[in-house]
């Protein structure tokens, strides 16, 4: 697996993976963070860079054919889950708190209130290239099946300071 570290201790994905905020005070003795079943990250929190909830995972989506993570689906707003609008955000647009035991994601409430989305029974067709380009355009992240580091196009790369620790 290629990866590079920062100085701040951010694992850097070089294949259009999520950035991973490691742990200081916890080395795993088994495959995570870096190699995890993806079934464990099912409902993990996401929030973004001021601190706020955003939603939860409910699905990790696998491109088949090129062996990758396309996307993380997001759910947002509803009560207990009725009403949640769902989001597929594209993987490299997050990033892996592994010391809090969720996902980042640098946007405001109000842009992913307005990011396109779609209900549970009504999912967009994910392989459709003009579809995941634009999701891709919205996150500003290269598509993962074009850029050979799928690196986010402009993102300043999330330290501890920048999302605070959960309360």
């Amino acid at each position: 697996m290629a990866t590079f570290t920062q100085g701040d201790g951010t694992a850097m994905p070089a294949n259009g993976g999520a950035a991973i905020l490691q742990d200081p005070d916890h080395i795993s003795g088994g495959p995570g963070p870096f190699v995890m079943d993806a079934g464990t990250l099912d409902g993990d929190n996401v929030v973004n860079s001021a601190g706020e909830d955003i939603g939860k995972i409910e699905a990790i989506m696998l491109d088949v054919v090129a062996g990758r993570i396309a996307y993380a689906v997001l759910s947002f707003g509803g009560f207990f889950g009725i009403g949640s609008k769902l989001f597929a955000i594209p993987w490299s647009a997050l990033t892996l708190d592994a010391a809090e035991k969720r996902f980042l994601l640098d946007i405001g409430k109000d842009r992913l209130e307005n990011a396109p989305g779609f209900d549970e029974d009504h999912w967009p067709a994910m392989a459709d290239r003009r579809w995941a380009t634009d999701v891709h355009a919205y996150y500003d992240v290269s598509p993962y099946w074009e850029d050979e580091y799928g690196m986010p196009r402009n993102r300043d790369y999330a330290t501890s300071e920048r999302y605070p620790p959960v309360r």
